[in-house]
């Protein structure tokens, strides 16, 4: 053999063995790559509110229903806080839409009721042949109020505009407001309720601006009751700031 072969040879081999190896190494494979869980909103909460009936006249009740799901907190305007579904009974004075709202982790979700309250006829009244007491109990009307509160309601701000708007013309009229409670609660506290009661309604009629000397403020509790029925209607007659002429 040729020298020049000889030397040329092993390396030749020694190139051919290195290529075969590197063919034969298998490349390690990737690791698994694990997909972190799609993310799932929150539900959307939902709300419904009806009132039977929607059409009343003035002192009769409503009954307020709702319902709602994948709600956290739901209020009802004039109400406050309510559980996720139930039934009220509720007694407007005047034409009112009653508002819901429900929210929860996926948003919120709004109901709302129409009552419409049929106010009695006005009365005219001849003047001329009444007496001071007759024209004041025809002109100035008692307010009510929510169980175990004194805070004058929407409602009873209207009522007492135009009360302190014939006393602003008869202004020889001194009044007496008696707060006065329905059975419910002790002695002791619906004394206090009813002070509360009267003290908040002189508030008002003065803040219209009558005079705050020509009105006296008395609480009689639940001891002069206008209804003795155990039922919400009565107990809501019972809730009142009542008004009287003044000896």
């Amino acid at each position: 053999m040729n020298p020049r072969n000889r030397i040329l040879a092993p390396i030749v081999l020694f190139v051919a063995l290195v290529a075969i190896a590197g063919c034969n190494k298998k490349t390690a494979p990737l690791p698994n790559q694990v997909s972190a869980p799609p993310l799932t909103a929150a539900p959307a909460p939902t709300a419904q509110l009806t009132a039977t009936p929607t059409v009343i006249e003035s002192g009769d009740q409503v009954q307020l229903s709702w319902r709602t799901t994948d709600a956290t907190s739901i209020s009802i305007d004039g109400i406050g806080d309510v559980p996720s579904s139930g039934v009220k009974s509720v007694t407007p004075s005047q034409s009112a839409t009653y508002h819901l709202v429900a929210r929860g982790d996926g948003g919120s979700a709004e109901a709302s009721a129409r009552v419409t309250v049929n106010q009695p006829p006005a009365v005219r009244v001849d003047t001329n042949t009444l007496t001071d007491q007759q024209i004041f109990a025809a002109n100035v009307q008692d307010i009510f109020f929510d169980y175990d509160t004194a805070d004058i309601r929407s409602d009873a701000q209207a009522t007492l505009a135009k009360d302190a708007s014939f006393l602003a013309t008869h202004t020889g009229i001194k009044v007496v407001v008696g707060g006065y409670c329905d059975e419910r609660g002790s002695d002791e506290y619906n004394l206090a309720l009813g002070q509360n009661r009267a003290n908040a309604t002189k508030n008002a009629l003065v803040t219209a601006g009558v005079a705050a000397d020509r009105i006296r403020v008395v609480s009689y509790g639940k001891e002069k009751p206008f209804c003795s029925d155990s039922n919400e209607q009565c107990w809501q007659l019972n809730r009142r700031g009542g008004f009287t002429m003044d000896r």
